[in-house]
């Protein structure tokens, strides 16, 4: 490896792998030529004045944020990356802060992740400078950060459609442009992807670089350590940008503030950052290196390892030890730094696994996003000049708070009762039941898996464990639901949250596929509630069930109005039983969870035909009600499952039942109304609806549809 000395602007921090042969190679350029020493020398003597942080003086502080487009004449002439290779460092500076500017304009007017993308503006600037995307593959884990990488690749005419119908994902998606080298919108994955982009490489026989730029709060998952491991096995190169804003990019917004990302590697990151005994005594090896002369690279590769042992305790990095060369930390906004290491590293051949440190600040140059990263990670629409968020007054709360209330009802009477997320205390509602319970709420990191098997021993032990994880994230541990709780029997209770079709998130966030995957278990007692009081008794139910696993799906946005139980608390229901809400007759709709509410307004449409049809609610997936399925099929010619979720839920789930009871054999007619066997992309949840034919005009239809009604059927749907 033939690493050229750099001249940063902050205490650098330049480890080789933990391999001997590597690391004499990297010594031999880390101690290099004179006139490179005395360079260092002179800059570092220049920015002595500066302080510590690795950040300098923020652009916000000289910013103006209008409701209308601003000027950006720089940015006007950059379409795509090839547009940039001719710009000075001044003038990728001047671009940094249009784009900036550009970013906080479009954002405004669509609503997404502001904060992080603001946080990487000069991170962007800088790859797309250096590298030459799309033939050089650059993936942005998560894809939160990805609205500055968009603008530059030919998509800046399309900000204004941003996660809405028809319009750009809010992610990276590889059928969106050949710019996106992977489609994004789960952490954690982008290190095991360009790993296996660069091993594809190296088959094809092909130079071009690959990049993976990763968050903090990312590397909180096992996924990364994974692929870190095999990437230092392999030795392939590739270039890993680890992304240190000191916090978890997902929406963990705090009652109390913002949440900095847990666990050991917090530390870590904080302790390379501000490790200025490390960094002085490797100021003063190389001056007494470059005096004594003879084999250079022996003696510095001594020094260097005499340093990180004293110094540090640990005697070499985490990256190092796993393989990676680790440079860094690097002040994340300022250009010239990164592109001099960028481009030093990208000329440098044969380099194995290198990771970069970035540091850099969530919400970088809007003053609002600054001082409140948590409410700005995600947002509304806003007005730039206030950054006040235009959110829509509702009588309702949403499912989550009213999940977060019941579950806080609960643990009131029970203290056996734990909660567990995976670095979602905001998206969760658990930062309430954190405030009013700090000992019985914990915080996983980004770290389904071990979320599950962690709930699986606090079941051991005899707590109340409740999971609260997305439904699209507990798909991240599902062998740990398998393995560890359901085969088992264990207790642990799943709180599925965002189930069903998410809008502007799109497919990859979509709770789609839960209820198959959770009631094909044999010992999951599966259920869902049709409104927002049902959701406070299945959390009951929930609390109540102490012998196997349970779990309960619910929706994102608000409830509907239901009367709430007295004091928030729920009553444990019957298991297995269901109920029948609408007594009618010819055909009935048996809904599942919230298309319960479709049913409804769907028997609404039907009446007005002149058929009152009878409407149920199951409640249950499994176990399913068979005294109830096997009356509605009796008594009525056709049976209509609704459900939001895919096939192989619980429509499927009743048709093995009829099919085993013999209820199929004669003249009932059965028909599952589920989503369609493909993915939803983004846009409005009404326009999502439609396109699933979930909404009540297309239950209504296929109800007259299966009666020989046609007319009444087109009329409905016209």
């Amino acid at each position: 490896m033939a690493f050229s000395s750099f001249s940063y602007p902050c205490n650098l921090m330049v480890v080789g792998a933990s391999d001997p042969r590597k690391q004499s190679l990297f010594a031999s350029s880390l101690f290099g030529g004179a006139s490179d020493l005395l360079c260092f020398h002179q800059q570092h003597r220049l920015l002595k004045g500066r302080k510590r942080s690795c950040i300098s003086a923020s652009l916000s502080e000289r910013g103006e944020y209008h409701s209308q487009r601003p000027p950006t004449p720089l940015l006007d002439t950059i379409n795509y990356p090839i547009h940039m290779k001719n710009l000075s460092i001044k003038e990728l500076k001047q671009l940094s802060d249009e784009l900036r500017s550009d970013v906080i304009f479009h954002v405004s007017k669509t609503g997404g992740h502001l904060g992080s993308s603001l946080g990487v503006v000069e991170l962007t600037v800088a790859l797309h400078y250096v590298f030459n995307a799309p033939q050089d593959k650059m993936l942005w884990d998560v894809g939160h950060q990805s609205y500055p990488h968009k603008i530059l690749t030919g998509r800046r005419d399309k900000m204004h459609t941003m996660r809405q119908t028809n319009g750009l994902s809010g992610f990276t998606k590889r059928s969106e442009s050949e710019y996106d080298s992977f489609g994004t919108g789960h952490s954690s994955t982008s290190i095991s992807a360009a790993l296996g982009m660069a091993v594809g490489r190296d088959l094809k026989g092909r130079k071009n670089s690959v990049i993976a730029v990763i968050g903090d709060g990312a590397m909180t998952a096992g996924q990364a350590y994974e692929a870190m491991n095999n990437a230092g096995y392999l030795d392939s190169d590739m270039i890993v940008i680890l992304n240190d804003n000191k916090q978890v990019s997902l929406p963990t917004a705090n009652l109390d503030g913002p949440i900095p990302p847990v666990g050991a590697l917090s530390s870590a990151l904080s302790r390379l950052q501000s490790s200025r005994p490390l960094r002085e005594l490797r100021e003063v090896a190389k001056g007494v290196t470059k005096q004594i002369g003879g084999p250079m690279h022996e003696i510095a590769a001594k020094v260097d390892e005499y340093a990180r042992g004293m110094i540090s305790g640990s005697g070499s990095t985490l990256f190092e030890e796993l393989g990676l060369y680790y440079i860094g930390p690097v002040d994340g906004h300022n250009m010239d730094d990164l592109v001099t290491i960028l481009r030093e590293v990208k000329s440098t051949k044969t380099t194995g696994p290198v990771l970069i440190h970035v540091v850099t600040e969530k919400g970088r140059g809007y003053p609002y996003a600054e001082r409140a990263a948590d409410k700005y990670h995600g947002v509304t629409k806003f007005d730039p000049a206030t950054g006040k968020q235009y959110k829509g007054s509702a009588p309702t709360q949403s499912y989550t708070n009213y999940f977060a209330e019941a579950l806080i009802a609960e643990a009131e009477a029970d203290k056996d009762i734990i909660a567990i997320h995976a670095a979602m205390g905001g998206g969760t509602g658990l930062n309430y039941f954190l405030r009013r319970f700090p000992e019985r709420c914990f915080d996983v990191g980004i770290a389904e898996q071990h979320a599950v098997t962690f709930a699986a021993g606090l079941a051991c032990e005899g707590l109340k464990p409740f999971c609260a994880i997305y439904s699209s994230f507990l798909q991240r541990a599902y062998d740990q639901v398998i393995h560890d709780v359901d085969l088992q029997k264990l207790p642990v209770r799943f709180a599925m949250d965002r189930a069903g079709l998410v809008g502007a998130d799109g497919p990859t966030h979509s709770g789609s596929f839960d209820v198959t995957y959770m009631a094909c278990l044999p010992n999951m007692v599966v259920m869902a509630p049709s409104d927002e009081a049902e959701l406070f008794h299945m959390v009951a139910t929930a609390a109540a069930i102490n012998d196997r696993p349970s779990c309960f799906r619910y929706p994102r946005g608000n409830g509907i109005g239901a009367p709430l139980p007295p004091g928030n608390k729920g009553v444990p229901l019957e298991i297995g039983k269901g109920r029948v809400l609408i007594e009618g007759e010819r055909v009935a709709l048996l809904g599942y969870g919230t298309a319960v509410q479709s049913c409804f307004a769907a028997a609404s449409l039907i009446e007005s035909h002149g058929l009152r049809i009878t409407v149920a609610d199951a409640r249950f997936c499994k176990p399913l009600d068979q005294a109830l399925i096997r009356g509605l099929a009796k008594s009525h010619e056709v049976l209509i499952t609704v459900e939001e979720g895919s096939i192989g839920g619980f429509g499927s789930h009743v048709a093995q039942f009829m099919a085993l009871d013999g209820l199929l054999d004669g003249t009932t007619k059965w028909r599952p109304i589920v989503l369609p066997d493909r993915y939803i992309d983004h846009g409005a949840p009404v326009d999502q609806m439609v396109e699933a034919g979930l909404t009540p005009a297309h239950i209504a239809a296929t109800v007259f549809n299966i009666l020989g009604q046609t007319r009444e059927a087109l009329e409905i749907m016209s």
